[in-house]
């Protein structure tokens, strides 16, 4: 056995020191920081229930200034009723929410009771909404004159809400609009461009990724956001960032991410999807909308059926 050194005294107590830790009675400022890396799901089913500190801190509104409904995919099975639980952390919030995010669920009546209640929302993400209608994004976007960012990634809407959140959010500074990326079947569209272009001259930020955009459309929205700091083309295949189109990008722009460049950073899955097939049945620079069906229409504005089933009403965190 070694003999005892004060060097090792020293270490085996604080050793011990670190194993008597209390979680529990961390001084509250600590505390209300571990617990905002948590999403609205695990405060709501689980941390609020470690201690009657835990639970009063879970409680306040500071606590839900932003709620993340995303990356939930390892919770599908235990039946949670997330939109329930979204109404839930907004009511939380107390008019004191400033940014939302929220992938795969969201409806215009969940939208709307979001917004009816937390008029100072700065960001709001929505990530494969496809229950969410034009009306309803456009008519709760006059509702949020302080937006400064807005992500409307893998969803599916018109040229409409984006002149809407262009008039009615003065403050906009950053757009993600982000799509499945594919070269063929070749679709050339530049409506989403053009309305932002036109629409929304204080942008700084633009993420286009997968967009159908081309050079027109790249043109004009280097004409009507002149404070362009930061433009992603990455998957943007149709633009040709060749002669004076690539040279005005990279002397008016500061960051400029080309369509080949690597997406080892983006968060989503980048995936290409081409579909050889289409190249001989349909021309080159068909609109999106003449791919669509009326079944394809229906598909997408179905209602999402939320089952009242709750496994964790028994802890009564909805009262």
């Amino acid at each position: 056995m070694e003999p005892l050194t004060p060097n090792s005294v020293s270490r085996e107590e604080e050793a011990a020191e670190v194993e008597e830790i209390n979680w529990t009675e961390l001084p509250p400022d600590v505390t209300s920081m571990i617990l905002s890396n948590l999403n609205a799901v695990e405060i709501l089913s689980s941390a609020q229930y470690v201690c009657s500190l835990w639970r009063k801190l879970c409680r306040e509104p500071m606590m839900w200034r932003n709620i993340d409904m995303h990356n939930l995919s390892d919770l599908w099975y235990l039946e949670f009723d997330l939109e329930k639980m979204v109404r839930h952390a907004v009511d939380r919030s107390c008019g004191q929410l400033l940014s939302v995010f929220i992938k795969d669920f969201a409806t215009d009546n969940l939208l709307n009771y979001i917004i009816d209640r937390s008029s100072h929302i700065r960001h709001l993400r929505l990530v494969s909404c496809c229950s969410i209608s034009d009306d309803g994004l456009s008519e709760g976007i006059k509702r949020l004159p302080l937006l400064d960012e807005i992500d409307l990634c893998y969803c599916s809407f018109s040229k409409e809400v984006l002149e809407a959140i262009g008039q009615y959010c003065p403050r906009l500074k950053s757009l993600k609009l982000n799509c499945q990326s594919f070269r063929r079947p070749h679709i050339e569209c530049n409506e989403e461009a053009l309305a932002i272009a036109q629409n929304m001259p204080g942008l700084k930020s633009l993420q286009l990724f997968g967009n159908k955009l081309t050079n027109d459309g790249l043109v004009a929205i280097l004409d009507g956001c002149r404070h362009l700091e930061s433009l992603d083309l990455r998957q943007c295949f149709n633009v040709n960032l060749g002669g004076n189109v690539g040279k005005r990008c990279a002397e008016q722009i500061k960051i400029v991410r080309y369509p080949n460049d690597p997406t080892d950073d983006y968060e989503f899955v980048a995936e290409i999807h081409d579909d050889a097939s289409f190249d001989e049945e349909y021309p080159s620079g068909i609109s999106d909308l003449d791919l669509l069906s009326d079944d394809d229409y229906n598909d997408f504005s179905a209602d999402s059926d939320f089952s009242d089933y709750d496994p964790f009403e028994q802890y009564h965190f909805y009262d």
